[in-house]
């Protein structure tokens, strides 16, 4: 298989995914295409040398349907010969698009290719799609279907994961996103959106709380306590659980990922199309796995995609110098940390979804261009970043510095 190679990468800023946010007046065409011209315009890149646009989108209807990656590129003013795909992997789509990229650049498809991934959760809200898995009962029925939220804190119930251990999760992603953004560390990446007008309307992430305390968590009250007891979604857990008394709800919106808009695009390719393109590579691809796991208790994927990924690479996880996880909630993380022996000091260094928020679509892809800047920073030969995805499912990927 030939060599695949990250060339750049950019993303926005996220925005609060609400109708007073930044972004709202952006639609997710701009917020794609804007991410599109961007890696274009920094590297000085013929886009005739671009062979796919794959993007991911979790709610692709609407104003984000009608395949958006196709419709995005040309927007961007790309040729009219790249062709574009959107792909819905749910919350790993991002990272998916990439994956799916660098596959048909390993197998000689493609030369160069973009993947990456777009959300507008303020113009298109989650769930806009349907969707038989909650819609249908017969469906819903022989899954044991559960509420997301419910299904974590299912999960830091069979861990036994407590409240403050989740809180104090929480509050260090805060800490870890405000020292970051202090210090510059997201700046080589994160373009500013414009609007029509040509004037930035968002340079820095929206969603950051960095006066959070722990005092202030546990003032707020579980989310998921009134979905899991009064709409019956604890005792669908508890069927298939039945060694659990109770489920134990502790999450809430300051340990959960936030509602954001953004998007962001990733430049990937073989040597021989980089150097006619003029390009350094900055990391290459080591491995990719995705797997499928327990849906209802849906979010534990993570470790056993990292572990199929480690294997697949000839690596083990103490091989590992950093590990970016999407944070869609506190016990998502604790129990990869906790399977896998990774230290809090390696894994989401400079915070995560829950300070910064979790553009479903695009997130994978902004969460790998976030490690591997802190590889370059730290000089890191390493990383692997995983997600964990809707229905039972995760993805991860390896990438090491050239």
């Amino acid at each position: 298989m030939t060599e695949v190679f990250i060339y750049d990468h950019v993303r926005t800023p996220r925005g609060k995914g609400k109708a007073d946010g930044a972004l709202a007046e952006i639609t997710p065409v701009q917020l794609a295409a804007q991410m599109l011209q961007a890696l274009r315009n920094r590297n000085r890149l013929d886009s005739t040398l671009v062979e796919d646009v794959l993007l991911g989108c979790v709610v692709p209807v609407g104003e984000q349907g009608g395949n958006i990656a196709r419709v995005a590129a040309l927007v961007a003013g790309y040729d009219h010969g790249v062709p574009g795909m959107q792909l819905n992997r749910y919350c790993g789509s991002g990272l998916e698009a990439v994956n799916f990229a660098a596959a048909k650049v390993a197998a000689g498809q493609n030369d160069m290719a973009i993947g990456g991934g777009v959300e507008s959760m303020s113009r298109v809200p989650m769930g806009s799609d349907g969707g038989a898995m909650a819609l249908d009962p017969q469906v819903a029925f022989k899954m044991y279907f559960t509420m997301q939220g419910v299904s974590a804190d299912l999960l830091s119930t069979l861990h036994g994961f407590s409240r403050e251990q989740c809180d104090a999760y929480a509050l260090e992603s805060q800490r870890r996103a405000a020292r970051a953004w202090a210090n510059g560390w997201f700046e080589r990446s994160v373009v500013p959106v414009r609007d029509v007008l040509g004037l930035p309307v968002l340079a820095r992430d929206e969603a950051l709380r960095p006066d959070t305390t722990l005092a202030s968590l546990a003032a707020l009250k579980p989310a998921f306590l009134e979905m899991g007891t009064q709409y019956g979604f604890d005792g669908v857990a508890l069927q298939k659980y039945p060694q659990l008394e109770v489920i134990e709800h502790m999450h809430h919106a300051g340990n959960s990922s936030g509602i954001v808009d953004g998007a962001a695009a990733v430049l990937v390719g073989n040597a021989e199309a980089g150097a006619r393109a003029g390009l350094e590579p900055r990391a290459r691809i080591r491995s990719v796995a995705t797997v499928g796991s327990e849906p209802t208790l849906m979010l534990d994927a993570p470790s056993h995609a990292a572990r199929k990924a480690l294997k697949k690479a000839g690596m083990t996880a103490s091989d590992i110098g950093l590990w970016e996880l999407n944070e869609a909630f506190s016990s998502v993380v604790l129990c990869l940390m906790e399977r896998l022996a990774v230290p809090h000091e390696r894994i989401n260094v400079n915070g995560g979804a829950i300070a910064m928020g979790h553009p479903l679509g695009a997130t994978g892809a902004m969460i790998l261009g976030t490690l591997l800047d802190e590889m370059e920073r730290r000089q890191v030969g390493t990383g692997l970043v995983s997600l964990c995805e809707a229905a039972g499912m995760g993805s991860a990927t390896i990438i090491e510095l050239v």
